[in-house]
């Protein structure tokens, strides 16, 4: 027979330990809700006061967080003591101390996206709303937090990207300032007149609902191709996707109906493939090898090595 003698003891004295503690569990609870309530309202406070003194959206954002933060930890140190009255602010100074390097190491990522969290706060080089291209990624910014920074795809996926990996790379802000520019190439034939080219091109661009006159859309040539003459056209939209996408796509249209409406040729690449046979008795005389060109006008012309070869054979 076994004595559950100790351990009946042992769980006897846990369950009067908590009921000795619940009464200080019960203000302890009672404290950090105190100062979780007050973390947030303080929260909406700081916000406010930023939007009120022109702050960006994004920073009032982060400080609103970061108060938020500090009070929920200033709530925890004062709510411990009263469940561990021997625990102390002291203790947890001296234990970070401790062990600082090994938090450190462990949480380095963590540690590194929050600081340039704070980076991208304060230097403010993109916004919420704002429309951006990160290596593969491009689309709009949903939210910006502390660890990391929620960007909305156009093809409707979420992409989260470590805000430390925004601060170190290259980021194209699409929608930093309001206008944008686009261009597009079209091939003219080379017999064609350049200058009416160039003249319906900008005169369709103007036309093209939206489109802005100032800065002027301009057409010049820029390229001298084996089958066409390319003129580089430019126009000025806002600087949203959506519009600069649709833009593009009546801007193309429109140009191409005027431009073969006034019968200026488009051409597009032609190849010439000339066949012959590489084996002809003439093979390895460069002054009467044909290399594929068309017969002569005499009719003079090498035969076959395989053609020949059965003549002579026949002979």
């Amino acid at each position: 027979m076994f004595d559950l003698t100790p351990a009946i003891d042992k769980v006897r004295s846990m369950i009067l330990s908590i009921i000795e503690q619940l009464p200080n569990l019960i203000v302890a609870i009672i404290v950090f809700a105190v100062f979780f309530i007050a973390a947030s309202l303080l929260k909406r406070l700081v916000q406010r006061i930023s939007e009120q003194t022109n702050m960006p959206p994004t920073a009032s954002l982060v400080l609103g967080r970061l108060t938020r933060a500090v009070i929920i930890l200033i709530g925890a140190l004062v709510s411990l003591p009263i469940i561990y009255p021997n625990f102390t602010a002291a203790q947890v100074i001296e234990t970070l101390g401790i062990g600082g390097v090994a938090i450190g190491f462990a949480f380095r990522d963590i540690l590194q996206n929050f600081l340039a969290g704070i980076l991208l706060f304060i230097t403010q080089p993109f916004k919420i709303g704002d429309q951006i291209v990160v290596r593969d990624y491009e689309g709009t910014v949903q939210d910006i937090q502390t660890r990391a920074t929620l960007i909305k795809m156009y093809d409707g996926r979420l992409v989260v990207i470590p805000n430390s990996d925004l601060f170190t790379q290259s980021v194209t802000v699409n929608t930093a300032f309001p206008i944008r520019r686009s261009q597009y190439d079209f091939g003219i034939g080379c017999n064609d007149d350049i200058s009416l080219a160039k003249q319906l091109i900008i005169k369709t661009i103007e036309e093209v609902d939206f489109t802005l006159k100032e800065p002027k859309p301009e057409a010049f040539v820029w390229e001298l191709t084996s089958s066409s003459i390319n003129i580089r056209a430019r126009w000025w939209t806002s600087s949203v996707r959506s519009n600069v996408v649709n833009m593009q796509a009546h801007i193309i249209e429109a140009v191409i109906q005027a431009l073969t409406e006034a019968g200026i040729d488009l051409p597009y690449t032609t190849y010439q493939v000339l066949f012959h046979d590489q084996t002809e008795e003439t093979d390895g005389d460069r002054a009467l090898q044909r290399e594929g060109w068309p017969s002569r006008p005499g009719g003079d012309n090498p035969r076959p090595a395989r053609i020949a070869a059965v003549s002579d054979d026949r002979n």
